[in-house]
């Protein structure tokens, strides 16, 4: 399986540059993952919501530039579906099962995914309601992917 995380805007803080290395490596043994940073659109802090969507827009092409025809895309959204680590697990098994070999997982910017996106997104996650930086969601994906490969395999993994 090829996993890829697609996120917006450069990794800066170290620790959670070290977790997420951590995770990747744990995740080398289970499938092929590639983490992709696209650059965010420099945005004022007080925009209109049409430059909202302006910036939201450019970052959305960005990232659909890296998402091919084939891949079964998961969006990451305030909005989404909420699973337990359980049920991740045996939804990336039942794409697995069907021949979605690829997958992309999406996490926004600070302003969220454009429509253009959304409309591409084959399924909505939501880690909570709460609002989380992007930067830290990434290391947060990362440990759950994991741990769902862990599931899947029945192997032991702190709950």
């Amino acid at each position: 399986m090829k996993i890829t995380i697609i996120t917006v805007g450069k990794l800066k803080e170290k620790y959670l540059k070290q977790g997420i290395a951590e995770y990747t490596k744990r995740l080398s043994a289970y499938a092929n993952i590639e983490l992709v940073e696209v650059p965010d659109e420099k945005a004022p802090e007080n925009l209109s919501a049409a430059d909202m969507d302006i910036v939201k827009q450019k970052e959305g092409e960005r990232i659909l530039a890296k998402v091919s025809p084939d891949t079964y895309v998961i969006t990451l959204e305030i909005n989404g579906k909420q699973l337990t680590s359980e049920q991740l697990a045996t939804h990336m098994d039942q794409l697995a099962t069907y021949g979605k070999s690829k997958i992309a997982f999406i996490i926004g910017g600070s302003l969220g995914l454009g429509t253009e996106v959304l409309s591409r997104s084959d399924y909505a996650l939501s880690f909570s309601k709460m609002t989380f930086p992007h930067q830290l969601m990434k290391l947060v994906l990362v440990e759950q992917i994991y741990r769902a490969f862990r599931i899947n395999r029945n192997e032991p993994y702190h709950k």
